[in-house]
């Protein structure tokens, strides 16, 4: 493993639970600041950050090949697009 690996993952996985918790209206942390705008805006550019560099480091062919990357990325773009549905679905009483 090397860093700019390391820092692919890192970024992809810091990605969710910012993206969870400013979708979710929960308080985190973030570069950012204090937030749910915040939060999403943080994950936005930690997932942009992560594919960028996997992009620059292995090719946008590497993207079909490299599963445990798609696995991660095809997860969280779902969840990007389907966060506020299943937020609206649990909140109800």
């Amino acid at each position: 493993m090397n860093l700019l690996d390391f820092l692919i993952g890192a970024t992809l996985m810091n990605a969710m639970p910012h993206f969870v918790l400013g979708v979710w209206q929960g308080g985190m942390f973030s570069a950012f600041g204090f937030g749910n705008r915040q939060n999403i805006l943080y994950g936005l550019l930690n997932f942009a950050l992560s594919l960028a560099l996997f992009l620059f480091n292995y090719g946008p062919s590497q993207l079909y090949q490299n599963a445990i990357y798609g696995g991660a990325l095809t997860l969280l773009v779902i969840y990007l697009l389907t966060g506020q549905f299943w937020y609206r679905l649990f909140q109800q009483k």
